[in-house]
C-alpha cells in the first residue's frame, strides 16, 4: 500500500466529496492591456491567449500559486499554473485560492481535463471558452494531506520529464551543430554550387482551395509537413486527375508560405494532392540525392539562402516559386551525399524518433506520468 493508500483509509475510507468548481470557489476574469502597456522585461508576467507570457508589465492582479485557465483563440482550455505573481489578461480566467482545495492539487486535476475543456470551445469567429463549462466541472475534496503527497508525487513526475526533455533538446542543437559542420563546404576543392533550379524541377500545388470530402485522394498543406501521409482532408478522384505534377516517390516537399524551408520526403507509392504553400522539388537522380537536399535545405546554408529571397512583409510571408529556383547549394560527388546521408540518418533516427532513444523513453515517461496522474486523481465519492 502506498502513501496516497493509506492517508485515503486514514482520513477518508467511504470516499470523498465532489463538488462543482462553482460551488466552492469563483472564477476570476482578468483585464486586457494595450500594446503600449506591455513591456518586452519586467517583474510580473502578462497572460492573455496562451501559457507563455505576452510581454511583462510592473504590476500584477493575480497572486502566485494560481491556476489558469485560457478562454480564448487557439490555445482556449489549456490550463495553467504560475509560481509567481502575474498580470491576467481578459483572454485567461483565473481561479481563486481557497483554503480547502490546494492550487496545484486542482492544476493537476484539470490538466486531464483539457481535451474535455477543449471540446466545449464555441469556434464561431475567436475560439472562445465560457466560465460556465469551467464552472459546471466536478472536482474531489480529500483531505489536505491527501492533496499534498499527490501534488508531491505528480511534482517529482514533472521535474523528471523536464529534465529529460531538456537533455532531448540540448541533443538537437547538438545533432544541428554537427550537420551543420558536415555541410559545410566553403572552400572545399571539388565541390560544386548550383542553383536548386538546376538539379531539380520545381513545381507548386493548387492554388484554389478544393472542396473537400469524407475520403478521397488526401490533401496536405503546410500543415502536414512533418506527417504527410496523416492528413484528414481528402478530394475526388476527378479533382486529382486534373494535378499537372503528381507526387513521386524520391520527390521532396518543401513548405513556402507561412513556414518557410520545412521539407519532407515522398517515399510511398501513392497518391496526394498538395496545395500552394507546398513545393514540389523533384531531383536529378544524377545530380542529387533526396535526403542530402532535405538535409542541405534545413542547414544554415539553406536557412540564409532562403531568407534572400523570401518576402518578409507578405502576410503570411512567402517565398515564391521562381525565387526558390535560385537557391544555391553545394552539389558534392553523390559518393560523398550518401556518405552524408547515411550518418545524418542516424543523428536524426536518435533525435527524433518515437520507437528509440531519447523521443521513446520521454513518451514512455508521459504515458506513466498520464497513467498515475489519473490513477492518484481518481476518488470514491462519499
Amino acid at each position: 500500500m502506498n502513501r496516497v493508500e493509506e492517508l485515503i483509509q486514514q482520513l477518508c475510507p467511504k470516499g470523498v466529496e465532489w463538488k462543482k468548481l462553482g460551488e466552492i470557489t469563483r472564477i476570476l476574469r482578468g483585464r486586457r492591456l494595450t500594446k503600449s502597456e506591455l513591456l518586452d522585461k519586467g517583474d510580473f508576467p502578462v497572460f492573455h491567449g496562451g501559457i507563455e507570457p505576452l510581454g511583462y508589465y510592473n504590476s500584477y492582479n493575480r497572486e502566485c500559486d494560481t491556476v489558469m485557465i485560457i478562454n480564448v483563440g487557439a490555445s482556449a482550455g489549456t490550463i495553467g499554473y504560475s509560481e509567481k505573481n502575474f498580470w491576467s489578461s481578459d483572454g485567461c480566467f483565473c481561479i481563486e485560492q481557497i483554503e480547502q482545495i490546494k492550487s496545484k492539487f486542482l492544476y493537476y486535476f484539470l490538466i486531464g481535463k483539457e481535451s474535455f475543456l477543449a471540446s466545449k470551445v464555441r469556434k464561431a469567429g475567436i475560439p472562445t471558452l465560457d466560465s460556465l463549462v469551467i464552472e459546471n466541472i466536478l472536482v474531489p475534496i480529500p483531505p489536505l494531506p491527501i492533496q499534498q503527497e499527490i501534488v508531491r508525487i505528480l511534482d517529482t513526475f514533472t521535474e523528471l520529464n523536464t529534465n529529460l526533455q531538456t537533455e532531448l533538446e540540448a541533443r538537437k542543437k547538438q545533432y544541428a551543430y554537427y550537420r551543420d559542420c558536415l555541410l559545410n563546404f566553403e572552400g572545399v576543392k571539388g565541390v560544386e554550387w548550383k542553383k536548386l533550379g538546376e538539379v531539380c524541377n520545381i513545381y507548386d500545388g493548387v492554388h484554389q482551395t478544393p472542396k473537400y470530402q469524407e475520403s478521397g485522394i488526401p490533401f496536405i498543406s503546410v500543415e502536414n509537413i512533418n506527417n504527410i501521409y496523416g492528413s484528414k482532408k481528402y478530394i475526388s478522384q476527378e479533382a486529382f486527375d486534373a494535378f499537372k505534377i503528381k507526387p513521386q516517390i524520391g520527390d521532396l516537399f518543401l513548405t513556402r508560405i507561412g513556414v518557410i524551408g520545412v521539407c519532407g520526403i515522398f517515399n510511398r507509392q501513392e497518391d496526394i494532392a498538395y496545395y500552394v504553400s507546398l513545393a514540389l522539388l523533384r531531383p536529378d537522380k544524377e545530380k542529387i540525392i533526396t535526403a542530402y537536399l532535405k538535409y542541405i535545405i534545413e542547414s544554415n546554408i539553406g536557412k540564409k539562402e532562403l531568407r534572400k529571397y523570401t518576402l518578409i512583409n507578405a502576410v503570411p510571408i512567402k517565398i515564391n516559386k521562381s525565387d526558390i529556383a535560385k537557391i544555391e547549394i553545394p552539389i558534392p560527388p553523390l559518393s560523398e551525399q550518401r556518405r552524408i546521408v547515411s550518418i545524418l540518418d542516424q543523428f536524426e533516427t536518435l533525435v527524433n524518433d518515437l520507437s528509440i532513444g531519447l523521443p521513446a523513453e520521454l513518451e514512455a515517461r508521459r504515458k506513466q506520468y498520464e497513467y498515475y496522474r489519473d490513477k492518484l486523481l481518481t476518488f470514491d465519492r462519499v
